[in-house]
């Protein structure tokens, strides 16, 4: 029985456009709502996030939008700027019993 045949990776991203490319890398290095808390100060996993979707921004003309983003992966990495508290989990009013 013979194997079937699989393309070359290289066939397959050949088909895909540098934006398309580009927008999975980013979707693949967003932190998901389910890691969030996890990652959330992960100042390597924030700057892979910004600067892939700072990629995305470059390919579709967006400049302003890719700087912004490339300040904030430039940022997480000179430890410049930190993740703000949880909102959910902010200030929550004390109730205490009379």
């Amino acid at each position: 029985m013979s194997q079937p045949t699989q393309l070359p990776k290289t066939t397959l991203l050949n088909e895909l456009s540098t934006l398309e490319l580009a927008q999975a890398l980013m979707e693949r290095l967003s932190i998901s709502p389910d890691d969030w808390h996890r990652l959330k100060s992960n100042r390597n996993s924030r700057a892979n996030e910004q600067a892939a979707a700072a990629i995305v921004f470059l390919l579709k003309n967006q400049p302003q939008e890719a700087l912004a983003r490339l300040e904030q992966a430039a940022g997480w990495l000179n430890r410049s700027i930190s993740a703000p508290p949880c909102p959910t989990h902010g200030s929550k009013e004390i109730i205490r019993n009379s």
